[in-house]
This record gives structure tokens, C-alpha cells and sequence, in this order.
């Protein structure tokens, strides 16, 4: 009853989601691409009996990173089926595997969870096996794989507190949906523990895999991209970079930036590309020059670039160039209540870490670093400008900081290997 009800529901809203999709379309045209996908109406051609990895945005796909490569290395002739919810998702998978490189890797969106929807989509790609990244309960694909005997993993799970508290007003659609997995493997034992109270059964018990996404491989080049893009900042200017920034955070910021200047160039990239120029006049509307990172190669000479005072990193794919650039990262999205972004890419570049009071979507991973030195977490706007202020005049604790960051992603590497040995056990079934 409670899935027929949640399925009724999604029946009724589906016109919204159209309406959705076109609103979000006129801000983001990539949405109005591959409509089709997420209706069920149809799917690209495809190799049947793939391994199948749902990564629904850019976090996720870069989590994942580590294992699809892993599981192509054990499973070299088996095709990889990408599945995603956003563009950016899409468009980080295609940046991380492109086509001509990763040939046996397949995308597409992953359709609405409609009964019909996920027969189409689950009849159309056959797959072996699927992956659910962190947190996607969703109850017509789980038993629709569970129907069609699919064993359906959900990893690198984690459950804040937060999240756990809205799943369990519906306790029994949630209940349904973790027992009709087949597996789930946690990041931490108190994801492990709100998961199991959630499922409503003790056994089997959720096994403690770690977080995929401290198995980020820096990209070789982005070191020496970050040292570029540094020169052209100024070499002998100080950056601050203010990532994954949300909506609110980038005036909080601006306004605190005209009351107490910063002695450093900062950079702003917004979470959400679709809010590049908004963001653009934000900053224009409080009087600061600036330079957007996509006018780079159109002419600029050198001297307006060093001469802005912020820098709009408008680009996609180059969070580690970035992070490469910087003397401190800000982390977006935990100054205000969005529960924070990933602060572990920063981490693994060496680049030391600020966040704010609101981390509850990375919660253990940021209590973590700032227990081992990496990041230092702050109340509010006034104290993240001054510690950075502070931090930027001695170099040597920023150093210090530096090598615990190295250390602290070092330390808690090795998910990957042990989520692809449950893989490979559920794939030996």
C-alpha cells in the first residue's frame, strides 16, 4: 500500500516535472536534452548485461571515479552503463571517460520512478548488476530490480541525521525500499547504524566500506594547470578561493569583503552553473572588478586579469585547478544551512581547508579534518575573512596544514577496493 500510494502521487506530479524541465531548460538548456530518457519514452541503443552505476550529479560522479575504473580493470569486457539525474552530472561522467577513451561506457538519464517507467528502462538494458551512489531510495527501482532479479547495491551510503529524520515519516516506504536491496555498504558506522533503524531489521548486518570519494585521483596535470593559472592571477598575490558557494553565501561574502578587505585575490565558483550569471551581477552590483574564468582565452592581456579583484570561475572541470591555485579553499554551502559540499578534492590537492557550522551532509569527513589539522571550521562570515587573514600572514601553519590535508585523505583511502569485493561477490551469484 504505502508504494502504491508513493507511486499514485508520482503519477500526479508528473505534468509539474515537465514544467520543471522546461522552467530549469530556459536557465540551463542542457535540461531540454535527452527528454525522452527521463519519461521512459526511449533509450540510446546499448550492450545488454552491464554493470550499472547511478551517480545522479557531480558529487556522485566523481565519487564513483575511482570504482568505474576499478570495475572496467576486473571486468574489461563488460560494458559500463552511467546513469545520471542532472547535466552537470552527465557532463562531469563524459569529462572523467570520454567516448573515443572509455568506448564500453554507456549514459543516460535515469527515468522517473514510475512503475512503467523502470519496466522500460530495466527491459531496454538487461543490466548484471546495478549501483545506487549514497543516498537514492527509490522504491519503484528497487523492487523493480528485485522483481527482475537484478541484485541492486546501494553504496558508498550515507544517512545524516538530518535526512534520516524526513525518510522515517514514511517509515514503511523507507523500510520496503532498504530491504529490497540486495546490499548496502556504508561510509561510517553511525550512517551504518541510522541505515539499520531505518530498514527496520538487523540482518544482514550493513557492512563499514569507507568513502569512495577519498580514493580522488588528482589529475596529473592539475598542479601544473593550477601554477598557470596562478601566474596569470599574479604570482606574488595570495588567493582565496571560495568553492562550491550556494545561493546567499556569495553576498554574505561580498558584503563582509566590502567592510573588511581581504589581502588576496579571491576566486568565487557557484555550485550550480546555472547560477554563473547571477552571480556575475551579484558581484558587479557590489562594485568589485572581476574577470570571468570563460573570457580567459578571449582577448584578455594579462594585466585585467591580475587587476580584478575576484575571479568568477565559470568553467566546468576545473574544481582541481582551482583548488591547484589556492592558498585556502572556503567550502560552499556551510555557512548557511545546505549541509556543506565535499571538502575532501581540496584535501587531496594539499590546499588547506575553512568550513562553516552546517556540514551535516559531510559530516564525519569534516570533524575528521578538522581533528587532523586539515580544515579549521568557523561560525560565521566575520570569521571565516579573519581566520583566512590571519592564516594568509603565516605561512608556515598554512604549510602545516597543507601536509595534513595530504595526510588526512592518505589515512582513509581503500573503499574502492572493498566495494568492488562486494561486487564481485554479488556478480559471483
Amino acid at each position: 500500500m504505502p508504494r502504491l500510494l508513493y507511486s499514485l502521487t508520482l503519477f500526479f506530479l508528473l505534468p509539474i516535472t515537465l514544467l520543471k524541465l522546461i522552467w530549469r531548460g530556459f536557465r540551463q538548456p542542457d535540461y531540454l536534452k535527452h527528454w525522452k530518457e527521463r519519461y521512459a519514452i526511449s533509450f540510446p541503443s546499448c550492450t545488454k548485461q552491464s554493470i550499472w552505476l547511478h551517480c545522479v550529479s557531480v558529487g556522485e560522479t566523481r565519487a564513483a571515479e575511482s570504482l568505474i575504473k576499478a570495475l572496467i580493470k576486473q571486468y574489461p569486457h563488460t560494458p559500463i552503463l552511467l546513469t545520471h539525474t542532472t547535466p552537470t552530472g552527465r557532463e562531469t561522467g563524459l569529462q572523467l571517460f570520454p567516448r573515443d577513451t572509455y568506448p564500453q561506457i554507456q549514459r543516460c538519464y535515469l527515468p522517473y520512478d514510475l512503475p512503467w517507467a523502470v519496466h522500460r528502462f530495466l527491459q531496454h538494458y538487461q543490466p548484471k548488476l546495478g549501483v545506487l551512489l549514497e543516498t537514492e531510495l527509490w522504491a519503484n527501482l528497487i523492487a523493480g530490480c528485485r522483481q527482475k532479479k537484478i541484485p541492486l547495491i546501494l553504496c558508498n551510503a550515507r544517512l545524516s541525521a538530518k535526512s534520516a529524520a524526513g525518510y522515517a515519516r514514511f517509515s514503511q516506504l523507507s523500510a520496503q525500499a532498504l530491504q529490497g536491496l540486495t546490499a548496502i555498504a556504508a561510509q561510517s558506522q553511525e550512517d551504518a547504524a541510522r541505515l539499520l533503524q531505518l530498514r527496520q531489521r538487523e540482518t544482514p548486518a550493513i557492512p563499514v566500506t569507507g568513502n569512495l570519494k577519498f580514493d580522488f585521483n588528482v589529475a596529473q596535470d592539475s598542479h601544473e594547470r593550477g601554477d598557470f593559472l596562478r601566474k596569470l592571477l599574479g604570482p606574488s598575490q595570495a588567493v582565496f578561493l571560495i568553492a562550491s558557494s550556494r545561493e546567499g553565501e556569495e553576498a554574505l561574502i561580498l558584503q563582509a569583503l566590502k567592510q573588511s578587505p581581504l589581502n588576496a585575490k579571491i576566486i568565487i565558483v557557484p555550485r550550480h552553473p546555472q547560477r554563473f550569471d547571477e552571480v556575475a551581477r551579484l558581484i558587479s552590483q557590489y562594485g568589485f572588478r572581476f574577470c570571468r574564468r570563460s573570457e580567459f582565452s578571449q582577448g584578455n592581456v594579462a594585466s585585467e586579469i591580475s587587476q580584478a579583484q575576484i575571479i568568477l570561475g565559470d568553467s566546468m572541470g576545473e574544481m582541481p585547478t582551482y583548488y591547484a591555485a589556492s592558498d585556502i579553499a572556503y567550502i560552499g554551502g556551510s555557512l548557511l544551512p545546505f549541509g556543506g559540499q565535499n571538502l575532501i578534492e581540496a584535501c587531496a590537492v594539499g590546499t588547506p581547508v575553512l568550513i562553516g557550522p552546517h556540514t551535516f551532509n559531510f559530516a564525519q569527513a569534516a570533524e575528521m579534518a578538522v581533528q587532523a589539522g586539515a580544515a579549521i571550521r568557523v561560525q560565521d562570515v566575520k570569521q571565516l575573512l579573519e581566520t583566512a587573514e590571519q592564516l594568509l600572514q603565516h605561512t608556515e601553519q598554512l604549510a602545516q596544514m597543507s601536509l595534513a590535508a595530504k595526510q588526512f585523505v592518505s589515512d582513509n583511502q581503500g573503499a574502492t577496493e572493498k566495494t568492488v569485493a562486494l561486487i564481485k561477490q554479488m556478480m559471483a551469484h
